[in-house]
């Protein structure tokens, strides 16, 4: 997996936006994608807030998905399969890059039909806990026309990254504006924070 991690943390230092198009294996994607779906079936899915104090944003002006927080003690293979694929990572960006990441959190998100997320940073006004973004999508055949793209801001650029499954992305959560187009089909995605507590 040392060369899959390099890819992300090397392209990262290039462009200043990690992406590795097949950091998940596709037997891990579909079964996290269809944890999601399980979840939804069973209204288990909630609906996001907004800054530290979980403030749900009434109309969902700002943003639409809903989410599901992901936890060790969960019986579910594809999560306890995927938080230590996270946990490798972070041991080897901690090896290579002196980062001092020491915890981290995660959850799945999804998008309807409809939904979106406005330009904003991850990093709180007052927690500079979250260092480091980390989203990995687990959407098949995923098209430019499905909406739902990730949109990253670098001064006058804006890099748009479709949610392909298997695809990781990666960035510093105190840096870089994003922003999630409105989804025109379903879009699902882990989405989390690589943090210093």
């Amino acid at each position: 997996m040392d060369k899959q991690f390099d890819l992300l943390i090397d392209s990262y230092l290039d462009q200043k936006v990690g992406i590795d198009p097949c950091f998940l294996n596709e037997r891990l994607s579909n079964g996290l994608q269809q944890n999601i779906l399980q979840l939804q079936q069973d209204a288990l899915m909630t609906t996001a807030g907004t800054g530290k104090e979980d403030i749900k944003d009434p109309g969902q002006k700002i943003r639409g998905d809903k989410i599901y927080w992901m936890d060790k003690s969960h019986d579910n293979v594809y999560e306890q399969e995927f938080l230590q694929l996270a946990e490798d990572f972070i041991d080897h960006l901690n090896q290579t890059c002196y980062t001092g990441i020491n915890s981290y959190e995660f959850h799945y998100a999804l998008y309807e039909e409809g939904s979106f997320y406005q330009r904003h940073r991850d990093q709180f006004k007052n927690d500079s806990n979250r260092k480091y973004s980390l989203i990995n999508y687990l959407n098949k055949n995923w098209l430019e026309e499905d909406g739902g793209l990730l949109w990253v801001y670098q001064h006058e650029k804006v890099q748009k990254i479709l949610p392909q499954s298997r695809t990781a992305v990666f960035f510093k959560s105190d840096e870089m504006e994003h922003e999630v187009t409105m989804a025109n089909r379903a879009r699902m995605s882990i989405t989390g924070w690589l943090k210093q507590v």
